[in-house]
């Protein structure tokens, strides 16, 4: 078995998440393994996290998963600009008996979306969209992030081509933009896990 498989068979996704995926696969939806989900929960549990963004719902996949490791009092706020994503993921909640007062959703674009979102007012801020809006999204994603949270971007070594140089897709460019401005902001702290398609996180101080 290879390290990611063996991951994702670590992460033991419960039922709920297992038909979520199913869902996802149903309307083309490609979700995070399961491996990202478990990381994902522990960094919530970790901050004892009670409002969490996402953007990108997985059509419910990463929606479960941040709720798993969040406080039961918590509020997941989940943006996605394509309805369908959002109809599998709004299923994918009620079979998993999640009280409609712990999610906010969002239908439209994060560009619209983020300006409006409390300042300081968040643990953690997951991304698994368009790579192409993530440089343009980074002083949004600081901004709402409250100190000592963790802004996390799902993709970053997805067929290798962040590392590639020759690869000049648009893609490929923001990724490397978002990196470089990373690296820019001294404090901020940064880590590249490899489960999944990678994840990218951040520690802003």
């Amino acid at each position: 078995m290879s390290p990611p498989a063996f991951a994702d068979v670590v992460a033991d996704e419960p039922a709920p998440i297992v038909s979520a995926r199913a869902h996802a696969a149903e309307v083309g939806c490609s979700a995070i393994a399961p491996a990202v989900g478990a990381t994902l929960a522990a960094l919530a549990a970790a901050l004892n996290a009670r409002s969490v963004v996402e953007i990108g719902t997985g059509a419910g996949v990463s929606t479960l998963w941040l709720l798993a490791g969040m406080r039961v009092d918590g509020v997941l706020t989940s943006v996605d600009f394509d309805g369908e994503h959002q109809r599998a993921a709004r299923i994918a909640l009620t079979e998993a008996e999640i009280p409609t007062p712990r999610v906010r959703l969002i239908n439209g674009s994060a560009s619209d979306v983020l300006p409006r979102l409390t300042d300081g007012g968040y643990d953690l801020v997951f991304c698994d969209a368009a790579p192409r809006e993530y440089p343009d999204w980074l002083p949004h994603l600081t901004r709402v992030l409250r100190a000592g949270g963790i802004l996390a971007w799902h993709g970053l070594l997805w067929r290798d081509r962040v590392a590639d140089q020759s690869a000049r897709d648009s893609d490929t460019v923001a990724w490397r933009d978002l990196l470089a401005a990373l690296k820019a902001e001294k404090t901020v702290r940064r880590a590249v896990l490899p489960v999944g398609d990678g994840l990218l996180i951040a520690v802003p101080s």
